[in-house]
């Protein structure tokens, strides 16, 4: 059976990274049989990739990270657009990312794939980093804490995507369901 393929796409956000990389190596594992995922990886991604010692292991986990040369390099737009794979996941999504989607801004490889891939109606994902207005807490690579304050400004572009039929994360356990929603799509 063909394996059916999907994008995810790693951004510059350390917040809750450690979490969606350990639930994307799991789920990687439970449907094996059933989804190829290929990680794609932003410049400023794959600069805090390696600041949280992640990149590596990554790399030996999914054989190959493909990095951000420019906007249509490695050709992920293009292959979205075509239909290639079942679905994009964005996680962990910062803010400049989610603000590009949201103001149709394709100059970068994650924003780019995913504006494609939306004109083509690929189901696009995005586990947003700034997803509710207030103080949060995100954890350093040292283990410690830091508290940030999420602005309404980054909200909004958050919920322009929801309003365009983007689907919004709101944590990484979601991801599972994701899964398991495109899982049962197959069957039915």
């Amino acid at each position: 059976m063909k394996k059916r393929k999907v994008a995810w796409g790693i951004t510059g956000s350390g917040d809750k990274l450690v979490k969606i990389t350990e639930i994307v190596r799991k789920i990687k594992e439970e449907y094996e049989d059933e989804f190829e995922i290929r990680a794609y990886v932003s410049k400023a991604g794959d600069q805090v990739l390696k600041y949280y010692g992640l990149f590596k292991p990554l790399e030996i986990d999914f054989d190959r990270l493909w990095v951000e040369i420019n906007a249509n390099a490695p050709f992920l737009a293009g292959e979205i657009q075509l239909g290639s794979y079942e679905f994009m996941l964005i996680a962990p999504a910062t803010s400049n990312t989610v603000a590009k989607i949201a103001l149709r801004i394709g100059d970068s490889l994650i924003p780019n794939a995913a504006i494609m891939g939306q004109k083509a109606n690929i189901p696009i994902y995005v586990l947003p980093s700034d997803v509710e207005e207030g103080v949060t807490v995100t954890q350093l690579p040292d283990g410690s804490d830091l508290e940030l304050i999420i602005r309404k400004e980054d909200v909004e572009h958050v919920d322009k995507l929801a309003s365009m039929d983007i689907h919004i994360l709101k944590s990484p356990e979601e991801i599972y369901d994701v899964f398991k929603k495109h899982a049962n799509l197959k069957d039915s």
